[in-house]
């Protein structure tokens, strides 16, 4: 039988409840991975999974090692409705990424063209963590949210691919307000618009 409850050291534990996470994240999607699960494999008890990191939404940001949470800036974008919808996203997403997510976002991209893990995560939290919070705020028929939201994340992993990692310019350097004038009416297209389904 395992072993359950503290492991010796906190940020040992820590540390393996955040590479169990990363695992079954990548293998089972946010959706599959359970906390009992990721316990499991860390050789804790769930309780002190919830403990260190509170929601399986928090350990997922967590395992991602992002430096900010969708979860609180993602409302805010939301609450104005569909109306501008595209513009309040890209215009947060140049935000955050211009700001405490550049190095990590960088890292990340980079990693993901490299490792099927790291694609596999950045899926999933494209997908759990970003996606479904937008699409969650447009009224559309739920047999188009899959296809939209690829459009939409497509888009916003081209902008970073090219702005942030490649550095193409004139794009590289532009002043965010001429991004969000360029890029916002395609994202505003995929939330709201008729679209074909793939």
């Amino acid at each position: 039988m395992a072993r359950t409850g503290r492991r010796p050291g906190r940020q040992d534990t820590r540390e393996a409840i955040l590479a169990a996470a990363r695992t079954a994240f990548a293998e089972k999607g946010f959706d599959g991975a359970s906390i009992r699960h990721i316990a499991g494999a860390a050789g804790v008890d769930p309780a002190l999974v919830h403990h260190y990191f509170g929601t399986k939404d928090q350990l997922f940001v967590a395992a991602m090692d992002f430096p900010i949470d969708p979860a609180k800036l993602l409302p805010q974008v939301a609450a104005g409705g569909i109306d501008g919808l595209g513009e309040r996203l890209v215009r947060m997403f140049l935000t955050v990424w211009d700001g405490p997510l550049n190095s990590v976002g960088v890292a990340l991209v980079r990693s993901a063209t490299r490792s099927d893990l790291a694609a596999r995560l950045l899926r999933e939290f494209l997908t759990t963590q970003v996606i479904r919070r937008v699409l969650d705020n447009v009224t559309v028929d739920p047999a188009e949210v899959p296809t939209r939201g690829s459009l939409v994340a497509s888009q916003m992993i081209g902008l970073a691919m090219m702005r942030y990692v490649i550095k193409l310019e004139p794009l590289a350097s532009a002043d965010p307000d001429v991004v969000v004038a360029a890029v916002a009416p395609t994202i505003q297209r995929y939330l709201e618009q008729p679209l074909k389904t793939f």
